[in-house]
């Protein structure tokens, strides 16, 4: 099949990493496409942060990122930084504004954040393309050729940036996975990440009975931990706390929620058994927790004693209790998966990408970027700032 276009940097996908290693290259005088599959480019991006984008963080450190090689990502963070698009937003004259732990927010729309892309690749020449399907990729001498809507495509450099599996109504596929163990990359375990949690047993009434509660929780697993707000949900639970420990937990693990942070509730109870011994447990722990959840929790945990009141208690019965409520075990069913899931955990091993271009050591000209690497960032604007990195790194490049 006849060539009908030549490119110096074909992009696949047209997200968040895509077009900005797309702007980034085309700004270096690279003639580029970018090809995406959906009816329209960065649908992630408008929907993200209700709609406003936290489109950074001030505060991006390694440490805020999920990787085999926790070393991966240190060269493309300090080659793009949060100020360099912060920079680019405030030149753009894009309002913004700061909310919890250093997260920015546009203060009108995330369409305000696509429409910077897209002009910035307007102004270097590169064209964006949705409703693009790609039928075949194959490596030829001095680049790559693909079969985008039945036209032949050429380059010399392939960037695959076709995001992960999570939310598939926005665009999410294995495509890009599938590239790579075409081209013969390593693929580490993918599963969803950042993601609510579910329940199968009375946990999961329990959760449906609070729904729409949050309250601000300390929740743990597997070494990681974090003080953030818990929601309570129909399904079970999700919340920034849920949210962001949903990346660490694996099946089958029980996750630890502190309800009360602030209060060491073993001798809180104690005490408050001495100062109001007339007192029933739910009645001093609804204005805390709120009088649903109280109620739900002493259905759960001290049934027998539910009308028991506060001096009639042992003082061994109340500290164990107090410690289960500052330590409440929980074991999840599962997840909400990609359905629900804000990224991908896991994806193309980054032990065969250069760290300095994203390109592959073993395939010359091919580079990966985005959420299909094995690069996961925390909940807060981190993994938008990975999309800028990385887009840049390859972009640089390519």
């Amino acid at each position: 099949m006849k060539v009908s276009a030549e490119f110096d940097v074909i992009v696949i996908g047209g997200g968040a990493s895509g077009l900005f290693c797309a702007l980034t290259a085309a700004q270096r005088g690279r003639s580029v496409l970018v090809v995406e599959r959906a009816n329209r480019v960065g649908k992630k991006i408008l929907m993200s942060g209700g709609g406003r984008c936290n489109f950074t963080n001030l505060d991006i450190t390694p440490d805020n990122f999920l990787c085999a090689n926790r070393h991966f990502v240190k060269s493309a963070l300090s080659r793009y930084t949060q100020w360099d698009f912060i920079e680019l937003v405030s030149r753009h004259g894009i309002g913004y504004h700061e909310r919890n732990n250093g997260e920015l927010f546009c203060d009108d729309s995330a369409k305000q954040i696509l429409a910077m892309l897209l002009e910035e690749c307007q102004q270097g020449g590169a064209l964006v393309r949705s409703s693009c399907e790609v039928a075949e990729v194959a490596a030829v001498d001095g680049g790559y050729t693909l079969l985008v809507n039945g036209q032949r495509q050429r380059c010399q450099s392939l960037v695959v940036a076709t995001g992960g599996l999570s939310i598939p109504t926005l665009g999410g596929s294995g495509f890009g996975y599938q590239l790579a163990e075409q081209f013969g990359l390593a693929l580490l375990p993918r599963r969803a990440g950042l993601v609510p949690f579910t329940f199968s047993d009375g946990l999961k009434q329990l959760c449906s009975d609070n729904s729409g509660l949050a309250l601000a929780v300390e929740m743990s697993v597997a070494g990681a931990s974090w003080r953030d707000n818990l929601l309570f949900t129909h399904r079970g639970l999700s919340g920034p706390a849920t949210l962001q420990i949903s990346s660490y937990w694996q099946p089958g693990e029980a996750i630890t929620v502190n309800l009360l942070p602030e209060l060491a509730l073993p001798e809180w109870l104690l005490a408050a058994k001495q100062q109001q011994p007339k007192s029933l447990l739910r009645t001093l722990l609804a204005p805390l927790l709120s009088k649903s959840l109280a109620l739900s929790l002493q259905q759960l945990l001290w049934p027998a004693e539910a009308d028991k009141p506060l001096g009639e208690w042992p003082d061994q019965r109340l500290q164990t209790l107090g410690e289960s409520l500052n330590g409440w075990q929980l074991k999840p069913s599962g997840t909400e998966g990609y359905r629900t899931a804000e990224v991908t955990l896991a994806g193309v091993d980054t032990d065969q990408l250069s760290s300095k271009t994203m390109e592959c050591k073993s395939n010359p000209g091919l580079y990966f970027i985005g959420e299909v690497v094995d690069v996961t960032g925390h909940l807060g604007g981190y993994n938008f700032q990975w999309a800028w990195s990385s887009g840049y790194a390859a972009g640089q490049a390519a």
